[in-house]
C-alpha cells in the first residue's frame, strides 16, 4: 500500500526512568523527520501526558497520540489513546481488557524479543488487531519473527522507534493506508488492521551498546525493572 501518514508510535521521554529525550526534542525529530505525529508510551505513567496535550495545541497540523507502555507479567504492552495508566504488573490479557475498556488499543510491543517480550506463545494467542512487527531497538530476527506471526494470524501491523533519545525517532514507523484526522481515526485504521509497520532493525554493534546501555541504566535504578 501507499503509505498515506506516518508515525512513530513507540516513544519515550524524560518521564520514563531509562530516556533522556525532552518532548520539545522529540517534536522537533517528529518534524525534522517528516513524520505525521508520534506515541507518547512512557513507561507505567502518564505524567507527560499534559505537556503533549500543550504541544499538541501548538501544532495543531500534527498528531500527538497518548500512550503507555505497560509492564505485564509477561511482558510489555503499548496501550495507545488511554489516559491513565494500566494497572502495572498484571496478567497481560487482564491487562489488554482493561486498555480496551478504557477507549485505547493495545499492542504488543517488541513481542519477541528475549527481554520484555511476551515471548511466541502469548504473541500467537493474544486478542489484538495487530502486533507490533518494527521496533527500532530490536534485531531483525525478533523483528521478522514478529512480522511472520501477524501474517500468520491475519493481522495488521504497527512500528516505532522505542526511541529513548530524540535522535532515534523515526528508526521505525507505522504507516497508515488513509489520512487521519483524529487520534480515534488512527486507532481505527489500526482495529481494521489497515496499518504496517516499517523501518529499521538494529545490528549486531548496535545490539550490543544497546545491551551495555540497558544493564548500566538497570545498575542505576538498583536492578528494578521498568
Amino acid at each position: 500500500m501507499n503509505a498515506a501518514d506516518r508515525f512513530d508510535l513507540h516513544v519515550h521521554s524524560r518521564s520514563s526512568p531509562d530516556s533522556s529525550a525532552s518532548l520539545d526534542a522529540v517534536v522537533a525529530a517528529v518534524v525534522e523527520s517528516g513524520l505525521r505525529g508520534f506515541a507518547l508510551t512512557d513507561h507505567n505513567t502518564v505524567a507527560g501526558h499534559r505537556a503533549l496535550a500543550e504541544l499538541q495545541r501548538r501544532y495543531p497540523s500534527y498528531l500527538f497520540v497518548p500512550g503507555v507502555e505497560v509492564s505485564t507479567h509477561e511482558g510489555h504492552l503499548l496501550a495507545l489513546g488511554v489516559g491513565e495508566a494500566p494497572p502495572a504488573r498484571r496478567p497481560v490479557l487482564e491487562t489488554i481488557e482493561w486498555v480496551r475498556a478504557h477507549g485505547g488499543e493495545p499492542i504488543l510491543a517488541h513481542p519477541l524479543r528475549r527481554t520484555h517480550g511476551v515471548g511466541e506463545s502469548v504473541a500467537r494467542s493474544a486478542p489484538g488487531a495487530a502486533l507490533e512487527v518494527r521496533n527500532g531497538h530490536n534485531g531483525e530476527i525478533a523483528n521478522a519473527r514478529a512480522e511472520l506471526i501477524a501474517a500468520q494470524r491475519g493481522l495488521g501491523g504497527t512500528g516505532g522507534s522505542d526511541a529513548h533519545a530524540a535522535r532515534e525517532v523515526g528508526r521505525a514507523v507505522t504507516e497508515t493506508s488513509v489520512s487521519v484526522a483524529t487520534v480515534d481515526d488512527l486507532l481505527e485504521e489500526i482495529r481494521r488492521g489497515r496499518t504496517r509497520g516499517e523501518g529499521r532493525s538494529l545490528g549486531p554493534w548496535g545490539q550490543a551498546r544497546a545491551s551495555l546501555r540497558s544493564a548500566g541504566l538497570r545498575i542505576g535504578r538498583g536492578f528494578r525493572s521498568v
